[in-house]
């Protein structure tokens, strides 16, 4: 998934969050924190394996899990000593979602490759064969997923997600927004 995507699903996600649970829209340091957590994951993968050559792939240390439960033990450390727990959870919510946005749509038709990243370092990359499939899916799940698998239809369809987000950060107030404009040098 592209930039764009992983910020729509955060924050698609975070918004229903908030108020869902808090019965308003996501605040300013929240939808910024969202933010950075929907791209956390390459920030830190994509460098160390495309320019410096220390991570074997893209998609390595940052989007494993068991990088994710200990960067969620830390975020919501610091989150309870600086009393931003709402900030915290929005960071974790985008990394998740990251997490799971970079699974192939493929992948829930029984086809696992290209899943390794979420177990890595203890699967290496690729461990499954690609068009290896370990399941049969409900012909409900293939007829859903299946359009999904073609390259153009999942570009397209982040697009969308990203207008939905942009559409629903609107509504929401565009939080953040008014942050960064605050903390702009003049």
């Amino acid at each position: 998934m592209w930039p764009w995507g992983h910020l729509a699903v955060a924050y698609l996600l975070y918004s229903l969050y908030a108020h869902g649970r808090f019965r308003r829209a996501p605040q300013a340091e929240p939808a910024l924190a969202v933010l950075v957590g929907s791209q956390f994951a390459d920030l830190i993968d994509k460098p160390l394996a495309w320019w410096f050559g220390i991570l074997p792939t893209g998609r390595s240390l940052a989007h494993s899990l068991f990088f994710a439960a200990a960067l969620i033990v830390a975020v919501y450390a610091v989150g309870i000593v600086l009393e931003r727990l709402e900030t915290a959870t929005a960071f974790v919510v985008a990394h998740l979602s990251h997490l799971l946005a970079d699974i192939p749509p493929r992948a829930l038709l029984g086809y696992p490759f290209e899943t390794e990243f979420l177990v890595w370092p203890l699967l290496e990359q690729p461990t499954f064969r690609y068009g290896e499939r370990l399941f049969e899916p409900p012909a409900v799940v293939e007829l859903v997923v299946g359009p999904f698998t073609n390259p153009a239809v999942f570009f397209l369809f982040e697009w969308l997600l990203f207008g939905a987000a942009i559409a629903l950060w609107y509504l929401d107030g565009c939080p953040g927004l008014e942050y960064v404009r605050g903390r702009r040098p003049t």
